[in-house]
C-alpha cells in the first residue's frame, strides 16, 4: 500500500539504524522527546528503541489529549450528566474510562443512570441533537489542533440551524503552549523536568498548524524540532535528523513528513478555528499544572452553544491518585515501568490513571507491546 508498506521496510530500518550508530558522537548522550502519543505507540509497537544506540534516549511527552485532561474536567462532565436527566453527554470512547473523583468515570456514571454515549465524531453528536429535540445533547470535546476544526464546524452548524438543544464543553488544547511550558515554565520545572536535546514534532497536529509555530522554540531555546510521520521509518529518520542537528550545533525546524505537512499548514482550518474559538487565559494540564494561553474556549458569538455558560459549569482542581505517576510520565521525568502501579494494580482493564486508558497513552503503549517486560529482561 502506497505510503504504508514502504515506510515499514525492515531492511531500510536496519540501514538507518546502522547509519545512526555511525553518526552518534563518541561520549555524547542524546535525549529526544517525542511529543505525540502516536509516535510513542509507533516506537513501542515497532521496537524502535531496540535499533538505537544506548546513548540515544527517547522520552515520552504530553501529546496524548486524554492523558493531559485533568480530573476536574471529567468531574465537571460527570456532574452535569448525573444532575440533569435531560442531558445526553456525548464524547469519544477514550474519555469514557478515564478515572475521575470518587472512583467514578463517565462509564461508571452511565451505570448510575447518566445518559452517556460514545460518538466517533462531533457530527454524530449534532445529528443526535436533531433526532432528539426534547433532550439536551452536550458534546464533551477534547483534543489538540487536529480535532479542533471538526468541533468548530458543528458549533457553526448548530448556530446556522438554530439548534438550541446542542452545546459543547470545550477542552481543546494547544501544542505550542505545551512545548513552551516544558521549556520555559518555572512551575513545570518545580514539578520536575528532564534535560532535552530536541523534539520529534507531531504529525497530524502539524498538518493543521504547519511547521512555522515551532520555529520560535528552536531559535529561543536552541532545541531542534523534526516533524515526523507515524510509520517506523518516519520516526527513525527523524531521530537521525535530530542527531545530525545536535552534532552540527544547529537548532532548526526540519520537516521529515513532507508528504503531508507544509510550513503554513491548513490555513482554511486555522481561520475556521480562530473565528469560532479564542484562547483561555489559563488551563490546567495533568502533569504540567496551569498553563497560560494553552487551551481554547468558545467565542461569545457562540455562547448559546457553550455548555459551560449554558449550564453555569465550573471545574475545580483535583489531585491525581497519589500512587499514579501519570503526571511525571507526561513530563518525561519517569517511564511507565517506574510507576509501582504499572502492570499490577493498573492495567488497561483496571486503569488507575489516564495514561493507561487512552489509545495514545505511554502506559498503554508499554503494556500493549510488552516494552516493560523487555526492559526487565535487559536489567536481569
Amino acid at each position: 500500500m502506497k505510503y504504508i508498506d514502504e515506510f515499514r521496510d525492515g531492511r531500510l530500518a536496519a540501514g538507518l539504524a546502522r547509519a545512526i550508530a555511525h553518526e552518534v558522537a563518541p561520549g555524547r548522550d542524546y535525549a529526544f522527546m517525542e511529543f505525540c502519543g502516536g509516535h510513542t505507540h509507533a516506537i513501542a509497537r515497532y521496537a524502535v528503541t531496540d535499533l538505537l544506540p544506548p546513548t540515544v534516549r527517547m522520552i515520552h511527552g504530553p501529546g496524548c489529549p486524554v492523558c493531559v485532561l485533568p480530573i476536574g474536567r471529567i468531574d465537571l462532565a460527570i456532574g452535569l450528566a448525573l444532575a440533569r436527566p435531560e442531558v445526553i453527554l456525548c464524547t469519544y470512547g477514550d474519555c469514557l474510562r478515564v478515572p475521575a473523583s470518587g472512583g467514578l468515570s463517565l462509564m461508571k456514571a452511565r451505570a448510575r443512570g447518566a445518559d452517556v454515549r460514545m460518538v466517533y465524531s462531533p457530527a454524530d453528536a449534532l445529528a443526535l441533537a436533531v433526532r432528539e429535540p426534547a433532550r439536551e445533547v452536550v458534546f464533551f470535546a477534547i483534543g489538540f489542533e487536529t480535532t479542533t476544526p471538526p468541533t468548530a464546524l458543528v458549533l457553526r452548524a448548530a448556530a446556522a440551524q438554530r439548534l438550541d438543544n446542542f452545546s459543547v464543553i470545550c477542552n481543546h488544547v494547544l501544542t505550542p503552549a505545551a512545548i513552551a511550558a516544558i521549556l520555559e515554565s518555572p512551575e513545570v520545572r518545580e514539578l520536575g523536568t528532564v534535560a532535552l536535546d530536541g523534539f520529534i514534532g507531531p504529525a497530524h497536529v502539524s498538518t493543521v498548524i504547519g511547521s512555522r509555530p515551532y520555529e520560535r522554540f528552536a531559535a529561543a531555546h536552541r532545541k531542534p524540532v523534526v516533524i515526523a510521520g507515524f510509520e517506523p521509518l518516519d520516526v527513525i529518520q527523524a531521530i537521525r535528523m535530530l542527531i545530525r542537528q545536535v552534532n552540527d550545533g544547529r537548532a532548526e525546524v526540519e520537516n521529515e513528513f513532507t508528504r503531508a505537512v507544509t510550513r503554513d499548514g491548513n490555513r482554511k482550518a486555522q481561520a475556521l478555528v480562530a473565528a469560532t474559538f479564542e484562547p483561555r487565559p489559563s488551563f490546567e494540564w495533568r502533569g504540567l499544572g496551569a498553563v497560560a494561553d494553552s487551551a481554547l474556549r468558545i467565542r461569545p458569538a457562540f455562547a448559546r452553544w457553550d455548555a459551560e455558560r449554558k449550564f453555569a459549569l465550573a471545574d475545580r482542581p483535583v489531585p491525581d491518585h497519589k500512587a499514579c505517576a501519570c503526571g511525571a510520565i507526561l513530563r518525561g521525568v519517569r517511564t511507565p515501568a517506574d510507576c509501582k502501579l504499572f502492570a499490577t494494580a493498573c492495567t488497561p482493564e483496571t486503569p488507575m490513571g489516564a495514561c493507561m486508558v487512552s489509545s495514545e497513552g505511554a502506559c498503554a503503549a508499554h503494556y500493549t507491546y510488552g516494552r516493560f517486560r523487555d526492559a526487565a529482561r535487559r536489567t536481569q
